[in-house]
């Protein structure tokens, strides 16, 4: 086959000038490495893992107050493997290093509100917040809620959660009540802040009376902290221990006393999709997450202090996590909250060109509706700041590197990126040194030794397979939440291949290194690039006292994959539109608006396993017309009759 051409190569003086350059150069002469390139430095991270991740470590300047003893101490399991053992540091502090007057966040949001803050801005604000933390009892290992919006206050107080030790866990104001006690009911946190509402797509959007609702069952929480955002002065009446942001914090900041402690402390709680039931609580290590986030941002991304990152996300989502690392940088972080088309789709490119943004990002599926809306980026606004585009949440598709260099930045590096909550990180990445491929993925990441198996657990190339992690990293989940034994940790990941780590995509690793995503191999639905768990829908659907059982499955549907949902009805019942209605009110209210169905289809009876387990693969297989090839493990494969050849999958 012709080797193809790429569609963008970066200048030689401009890869002279990356910071992936300089780290080569720091490896050659600190270590003796001989490298010469990208495949080189490659190899030679995933071969000697106990001398690249310290050279991360100095690269980047982590700040800790006591040295490791040893960078790594494998096990027989991956899973157990412990990095930078012995060394104590603190994450906020990390992010916190600067305190100068270079703005550090600028916030906007869809209703045309605009703040920003600097470095010494935010280190006084986290510092008062802090303190009222202490004050209210708060101290390592608790956990502290963020029912938020992506707007400066959810750092500060992530930031001053971490800063004392404490754990940080956050979901965006688009769940519903269940959705919130599905995540924080777990974890059972001390404090929790929420936002009084926002806006989207111009409408505002009260969160107190679902925060009054979730607090009736979650009898850990202490102290409720509220932002002021729809109003000046909310109102706290309904709540016995309500105060606002202001009046919780201290008056004055000072010095914060950053908790020093080890490397694998747990810093983050993330929350899987919630395929198979309530969602996972993974927990990210502090200094895990630190050394990942900074190797990605620094090399990968080629982040400086002089950089304005941006990503379209929310709160709960880790690329929000991802994107608030760029503090320990010293890059100016932008945040925006609300629709990326409210008022209409220039929102975001006006924000490019308003704030010089230099490093942008936004999901696969944005760039489609850009494309998809008619506009010209480059034609109407300046988009001269812009040196790297970045997409993830879904793969970006061949088209879409087509839109982007043709209508937004013919130079410029297109990263599309991909990794996971459970990661909190990137296992396949950009880099500002090597060149774009049209629909392919540029890399795989420093130190991280990924690859592609067929289903014999063999490595394979240029054909389709499992992506997979054969070596241990530091980002990898400290433990579960509630999984003392670690049973649910092994079964999310090390289920399909023996100590490998099997991430759950289809894949393909090229004959040029590069990376193609096909989509997730599991049941996790990804409408708009969102990824959404099937069983946060059927708790819903099933409270209605018409619905026997339902499944939803993902139908690709113009370069997009919406949601179907089948429902089966107590006999005699028929699927009317009243009801139709009834169900997509019911989800939404009590998940998103994300995971109310395009279709909702009644059928007679759902395909299960012979251990009693609904099949969305098969399911999604039929309605696509392909073959499903393991009928044996169904306990009722008649019934797959039901989903063959519905007419109104064809229709919009």
């Amino acid at each position: 086959m012709t080797e193809p051409t790429p569609v963008w190569v970066p200048s030689e003086d401009r890869i002279a000038e990356t910071n992936m350059a300089r780290f080569m150069d720091h490896v050659r002469q600190e270590y003796s490495a001989n490298v010469t390139n990208y495949s080189g430095l490659y190899r030679w991270s995933v071969e000697n893992p106990e001398r690249f991740w310290p050279a991360i470590w100095a690269f980047c300047g982590i700040k800790a107050s006591q040295p490791w003893e040893a960078v790594l101490e494998p096990a027989e399991h991956m899973r157990k493997a412990r990095w930078f053992t012995g060394s104590r540091l603190n994450f906020a502090e990390n992010l916190l290093r600067y305190r100068d007057d270079q703005t550090a966040l600028i916030f906007r949001d869809e209703q045309g509100h605009q703040r920003a803050l600097s470095y010494r801005e935010l280190y006084e604000e986290t510092a008062k917040l802090a303190k009222g933390l202490k004050a209210a009892g708060v101290g390592v290992g608790d956990r502290v809620a963020g029912y938020m919006p992506n707007m400066p206050e959810t750092i500060i107080a992530m930031l001053a959660t971490t800063s004392i030790g404490a754990i940080w866990s956050s979901c965006s104001q688009d769940f519903g009540v269940s959705g919130l006690l599905d995540r924080f009911g777990q974890i059972e946190p001390k404090v929790m802040i929420t936002a009084d509402g926002y806006w989207y797509n111009g409408k505002e959007i009260h969160a107190l009376p679902r925060v009054r609702e979730a607090l009736d069952q979650m009898p850990s929480v202490e102290e409720l902290i509220v932002v002021p955002n729809l109003s000046e002065q909310p109102d706290l009446s309904a709540f016995d221990k309500a105060r606002t942001l202001s009046d919780f914090a201290a008056d004055e900041g000072g010095e914060i006393e950053f908790e020093q402690l080890p490397f694998d402390h747990p810093v983050y709680i993330l929350f899987s999709s919630g395929t198979t039931g309530k969602p996972k609580c993974i927990v990210h290590g502090a200094g895990g997450t630190l050394i990942q986030h900074l190797k990605e941002l620094v090399l990968h991304t080629d982040l400086n202090r002089e950089d304005r990152f941006f990503y379209f996300t929310t709160c709960g989502w880790m690329m929000w996590n991802w994107l608030v690392s760029g503090l320990a940088v010293g890059s100016t972080v932008v945040l925006y909250d609300g629709s990326p088309f409210n008022p209409g789709p220039k929102s975001l490119l006006k924000l490019i060109e308003e704030e010089s943004i230099t490093v942008f990002g936004a999901s696969a599926k944005y760039f489609s509706a850009l494309e998809k809306a008619g506009e010209k980026p480059s034609r109407d606004h300046d988009m001269g700041s812009l040196k790297a585009i970045l997409s993830t949440g879904s793969p970006l598709l061949p088209e879409n590197y087509d839109f982007i260099y043709g209508e937004m930045k013919h130079d410029v590096c297109l990263s599309s990126i991909s990794g996971g909550t459970d990661i909190v990180s990137c296992f396949v990445l950009g880099n500002p040194t090597l060149p774009v491929y049209r629909g392919e993925i540029q890399c795989r990441g420093l130190g991280m030794a990924v690859n592609v198996f067929d289903d014999n657990g063999q490595p394979i190339r240029a054909k389709k397979g499992e992506l997979v992690c054969t070596a241990p990293f530091p980002s990898m989940p400290v433990m579960f939440w509630n999984d003392p034994e670690g049973t649910r940790y092994h079964g999310a990941y090390f289920d399909t291949f023996d100590n490998v780590w099997a991430h759950g995509d289809y894949a393909e690793l090229t004959e040029r290194d590069t990376m193609i995503i096909y989509g997730r191999s599991d049941a996790v639905l990804n409408p708009g690039g969102v990824r959404i768990g099937t069983a946060e829908i059927y708790r819903q659907v099933e409270k209605l006292d018409e619905v026997v059982e339902s499944i939803a499955v993902g139908q690709n549907w113009k370069d997009d994959q919406r949601v179907i949902l089948f429902v089966v009805l107590r006999e005699g019942l028929e699927l009317d539109d009243d009801l139709r209605q009834r169900l997509r009110k019911t989800i939404r209210a009590n998940a998103t608006p994300r995971h109310v169905p395009a279709k909702i289809l009644q059928v007679q009876a759902i395909p299960r396993t012979i251990s009693g387990k609904i099949v969305e693969l098969a399911v999604q297989q039929v309605i696509h017309g392909d073959t499903v090839k393991n009928q044996s493990a169904l306990a009722n494969p008649e019934a797959l009759t039901h989903f063959r050849d519905r007419p109104e999958l064809q229709e919009d």
